[in-house]
């Protein structure tokens, strides 16, 4: 059945148009924001006559998408997803009815296929083959998947966040990659340009008439397939209490939204479900609006290490999402980054799904909502998995997720040598499934007890910075051994042994403890028979914690204790924690130089201190804007960090004397500020700097990570 598809009406005016073909604005007050108007009345009665012997793909739902040729239809069996019941999910966050749509299963991964399919069947019809679009990753993988498959030239723009392993799957289905060194919001900006000098069509996201409509067959699908879960009286199909999705700039949750809105008009279902919208705290300007019931979303300089949700401004969408949750007693929330990829190790050790960190944020939003009592115990919930993990950012797995078997030179006679090699590496095998979790909120704590261990044993050794994440990751590895330390944020170390021994999968591990804390008696009392042993920062020899993890583990050290003593030089590990390999000190003059020019002295030495801690830079510090300039220009730093409330004069004024001279205007430039920065200011800031860390919400693993990013790719 052709599309039933009868007039465009505009968001703002409410003039009619035809739909043939679609307008990009209003011929009446030049709005981009469009709707589509249907024969719903006819598209009822087919619906309900039954949908059985249909394709169980996106097209099924033919009548409602603006495609008036079928022959364009380019299509890879997108849409259909499955609808499962998170069974598992649900007894761990006694909740009854949690279901999640699962849309890993498109053709390159994520929900964004819907859009991409509608789109570039769209284009095909229209005769048009080249377009132009920015895209922070899935949406680019759907479009360029698509385009090749119709024969359509494609130009992506994306910033330079965006993992090489996606860029890569890009380039190989044979699309243009144009990456961006700045924010979405600006990558955004150059492909529209880009598009209007060469007079190519540029997808306008939210504002594209077929990507929104390719989304709504989300509720369609939704619908229909919780009705067989949950059967309606009189054969209606069925709407969840609940819809939650992670949103960026909002396309989706709009589509979906007015997929529910046509299936109440047509009398297929009889409600409205409540949006809960989930953003990351590092870029959340909906929520941050939501909060303080504004009308308009301010935009935000994204600090989320999940990319796929860095959208930084939102604009019209946010107006449209919020009457939304507004209408039904919806709601939007966020969650940091590490609350999400707790949520993904969650999701693939209890239900056994593979999510990228952007679906995991709806599922840590989820968690929030029941443990707020948000979302009652027996409504219905239906969470959108948006996508699959593949291909893994770095930062989500550990290292060593691969273990390497190899037998060695290949044997010149006989099976002998053959068996030979492979019980040795059967023999290495064992030794390297072998696993330690160290926990410590220090990076080099954990990071120098985990090569002190592996400098004599090829164990596999995962570190974990947060307590909540080191319990995440031992629930997940069940390892064979824990070492801890006791003063850490956010959970006490001796609530954190707790946790480890009241939970029955994984109180049988031994628990080492390793710590600077000066015990009392009763704290002594309490470690008593939950911890192997206790060792004190500063008191015992590196060679005596060695001996003890093997011995403790089953093992035996094939270095005599004197070798052993030998090979760390005797040194005991300090509340410092020296450097304890025996490899060279990196070469100072192959270190990568950073000024940082902050009158605060203490904020000044977290930075030296984060970066130095890397060892791969040399930090130079200034407390003014004139010591700055000065230490600059002898440095010739490869990357500066500024502060913009100076002594004696403003950092903007430095900005514009760095931009401005031909020695340093290449450096590039992190604002980290206690300032207020205002919009207008944001925008002016945006031409001069790579990117600004507000002091208050600072994450420091997100600014490490930054300046590696961005100092590795030169």
């Amino acid at each position: 059945m052709p599309s039933l598809i009868k007039s465009i009406v505009c968001f703002d005016c409410g003039h009619t148009m035809s739909p043939t073909p679609l307008p990009v604005t209003c011929s009446e007050c030049g709005s981009v924001w469009l709707e589509t108007r249907y024969d719903y009345e006819q598209t009822a009665a087919i619906w309900k006559a039954g949908l059985e012997s249909r394709d169980s793909t996106l097209w099924r739902y033919e009548e409602l998408l603006p495609l008036i040729d079928t022959s364009s239809v380019i299509s890879m069996g997108e849409g259909w997803s499955p609808l499962i019941r998170a069974t598992n999910l649900a007894h761990e966050l006694g909740h009854d009815h949690i279901f999640i749509k699962d849309e890993r299963q498109s053709p390159t991964g994520s929900f964004k296929d819907r859009q991409g399919a509608l789109t570039v069947s769209y284009l095909r019809q229209q005769g048009i083959n080249e377009c132009v679009l920015a895209s922070t990753g899935n949406k680019a993988a759907a479009y360029a998947a698509f385009c090749a498959r119709a024969g359509i030239r494609l130009w992506i723009f994306l910033t330079s966040t965006v993992p090489s392993e996606k860029l890569r799957e890009l380039a190989l289905y044979g699309a243009e990659v144009v990456k961006i060194t700045g924010m979405y919001d600006q990558a955004k900006k150059v492909a529209e340009d880009f598009a209007a000098r060469r007079n190519l069509y540029y997808d306008a996201g939210a504002e594209s008439i077929p990507g929104r409509e390719g989304f709504k067959t989300i509720a369609f699908e939704i619908a229909e397939q919780l009705a067989r879960h949950l059967p309606m009286e009189h054969g209606k199909w069925r709407v969840p209490d609940w819809y939650i999705q992670a949103v960026s700039g909002g396309i989706g949750p709009i589509g979906i939204w007015r997929g529910f809105q046509e299936l109440r008009t047509m009398g297929l279902t009889d409600k409205m479900p409540k949006l809960a919208i989930v953003q990351s705290e590092g870029c959340a300007p909906m929520v941050t609006a939501w909060r303080f019931n504004a009308e308009q979303a301010e935009p935000v300089i994204p600090h989320t290490r999940i990319t796929v949700l860095a959208t930084g401004n939102p604009g019209r969408a946010y107006k449209i999402i919020r009457g939304a949750c507004l209408e039904t007693g919806g709601t939007m929330i966020s969650v940091s980054d590490g609350e999400a990829f707790r949520a993904m190790r969650r999701m693939a050790r209890v239900e056994g799904l593979s999510m990228e960190p952007a679906a995991s944020v709806a599922f840590a939003g989820l968690q929030k909502l029941i443990d707020d009592g948000v979302i009652a115990k027996d409504e219905v919930v239906v969470v959108n998995c948006s996508g699959h993990t593949f291909p893994a950012e770095k930062h989500i797995l550990e290292e060593q997720y691969v273990l390497d078997l190899q037998f060695g030179e290949e044997p010149t006679e006989g099976h002998t040598q053959l068996e030979e090699g492979l019980g040795a590496a059967l023999e290495r095998l064992d030794e390297q499934v072998t696993t330690i979790v160290v926990i410590d909120d220090n990076p080099q704590d954990s990071r120098l007890i985990r090569r002190l261990l592996q400098a004599h044993k090829n164990y596999r050794v995962f570190e974990a910075n947060n307590p909540l994440d080191g319990l995440d990751l031992v629930r997940q590895r069940k390892p064979d051994l824990v070492v801890m330390d006791l003063t850490m944020p956010d959970m006490d170390g001796f609530a954190l042994l707790e946790a480890l021994k009241t939970d029955t999968e994984i109180a049988h591990i031994p628990v080492v403890v390793v710590s600077a804390k000066t015990l009392t008696a009763a704290d002594r009392v309490r470690l008593e028979g939950r911890a192997e042993s206790l060792w004190q920062k500063g008191s015992f020899n590196t060679r005596e914690l060695v001996e003890h993890v093997v011995k403790t583990l089953g093992g035996k050290l094939e270095d005599s204790p004197e070798e052993l003593f030998k090979a760390t030089r005797g040194r005991v590990v300090t509340a410092s924690k020296e450097r304890l390999s025996d490899e060279a000190a990196p070469d100072p003059e192959a270190k990568r130089h950073v000024v940082v020019i902050d009158d605060e002295r203490r904020d000044a030495r977290l930075i030296r201190r984060l970066l130095e801690a890397t060892e791969r830079y040399q930090v130079h510090e200034a407390f003014t804007g004139e010591s700055g300039w000065n230490m600059i220009l002898n440095q010739k730093p490869d990357l500066i960090v500024l502060d913009l409330m100076l002594p004696d004069i403003p950092g903007e004024d430095l900005l514009e004397r760095l931009k401005n001279n031909e020695q340093t205007r290449q450096i590039p430039v992190v604002v980290l500020t206690a300032k207020d920065i205002q919009a207008a200011e944001r925008e002016k800031l945006l031409g001069k700097i790579i990117s600004l860390f507000e002091k208050a919400n600072l994450d420091r693993r997100a600014l490490v990570d930054y300046v590696n990013e961005t100092l590795s790719d030169e």
